[in-house]
């Protein structure tokens, strides 16, 4: 929760850098890692470091190539240790900034970053216990920034997430409120209007400021109309970034908007195909389940199940422990057809194979209702 904080922290920190040649380097090195052009990013990065070797910046946002990194394949744990390293060095260089002089804007705008994106990624692993930690240690920072710079709009994504998310997670995530004990009450409102503030005018973190603003709105506020615009801005503005593209077709699947969402994923299904960054398994099975449901929408059973197949079949190899929402459903919407198809023993395996597994999203219920009576499409 508190680690998403931590971009807004460094980004607002660039009007500190105090060379506007640099800071134009930063801002096109911003640009990059939102499109996933990272070795781009990284050579404008290095240049900020060249030219401002004791200042957290440049190091901060070499660490912050790396978390896109991570979050785009977050399955895959081998740069976590490498990413951590790199906020330690951002954290020695703001603790030494800080011992000249306590109120230095720009470092404590780092150090708190630092520690917010260490505590998300702990929340990431399900280390809960560190990323409470870390979130504890950077929320005083935080509020100090903030105390500092009361009309700065960057600063309002940091506050905006806290006051959102401190509010909303116990009462989505029941083990959290533990934790919560010590840190300040959120408020939902409050943080959402921070948030919009932040997306509309911010320097530095309005593209942050609106990514954070879609996920709350399609994830936990369920506004899916006000969500659909913000995912189709990013996406436009940042076309190779995979994140914003499977947010927006997200968006269209909410609404139901049938073409949309065959566009949509039809796109992505051919970035997967042409190997982009980013586009991975994980992200083809996403592709394949919702063009699997457009088909069955549109009657097209065999192309349907040709998706659903592949869906089955990259769950498989994708979910190292217990079978995710996309095997449930998919395994349910299989049987539908089959019954649709008059395929009647075979539906009852699909049904069957539903009922082995965790529930999601009702599949239980239904499999065992058709089960007893064939499903039919009226």
């Amino acid at each position: 929760m508190l680690g998403a904080v931590a971009l807004s922290i460094g980004l607002c920190s660039g009007q500190w850098i105090g060379d506007s040649a640099v800071e134009a380097h930063t801002h096109r090195g911003i640009e990059y890692v939102c499109n996933l052009s990272f070795d781009s990013a990284r050579a404008e990065f290095q240049y900020v470091r060249r030219q401002k070797p004791e200042h957290p910046a440049a190091y901060f946002f070499l660490a912050m190539v790396d978390w896109w990194r991570i979050i785009t394949d977050l399955d895959n744990t081998s740069r976590d240790d490498r990413f951590l390293s790199e906020l330690d060095r951002v954290i020695d260089l703001c603790d030494n900034r800080l011992k000249k002089n306590e109120h230095d804007t720009a470092a404590l705008f780092f150090k708190g970053g630092a520690l917010g994106f260490r505590g998300r990624l702990h929340g990431n692993r399900e280390d809960w216990v560190q990323a409470a930690s870390d979130g504890r240690a950077a929320l005083p920072i935080v509020r100090d920034a903030y105390r500092l710079a009361p009309n700065n709009h960057d600063v309002l994504l940091g506050m905006g997430i806290y006051d959102y998310y401190a509010a909303v997670v116990p009462e989505q995530y029941p083990f959290v409120k533990p934790f919560m004990i010590f840190f300040p009450k959120g408020n939902r409102e409050t943080g959402l209007r921070e948030l919009r503030d932040a997306a509309v005018r911010a320097r530095y973190a309005n593209t942050e400021a609106t990514y954070v603003l879609l996920q709350v709105l399609q994830n936990f506020e369920k506004r899916y109309d006000e969500a659909l615009p913000l995912a189709q801005k990013l996406h436009g503005r940042f076309p190779d970034n995979v994140i914003f593209h499977k947010y927006l077709g997200r968006c269209y699947a909410s609404i139901g908007n049938w073409a949309e969402i065959e566009r949509t994923y039809s796109q992505i299904l051919e970035h997967v195909r042409k190997k982009k960054p980013g586009y991975d398994a994980v992200v083809e099975r996403e592709a394949r389940y919702y063009l699997g449901l457009s088909a069955m929408n549109g009657a097209d059973y065999p192309a349907a199940l040709e998706h659903f197949y592949r869906t089955d079949e990259l769950s498989r190899s994708i979910d190292r422990k217990d079978p995710t929402g996309f095997m449930v459903l998919t395994n349910l919407k299989i049987g539908l057809i089959y019954d649709i198809q008059k395929k009647r023993s075979l539906a009852l395996v699909q049904y069957g194979k539903v009922l082995k597994m965790d529930d999601c999203q009702d599949a239980h219920r239904q499999a065992e209702q058709y089960m007893k009576t064939p499903y039919a499409k009226f």
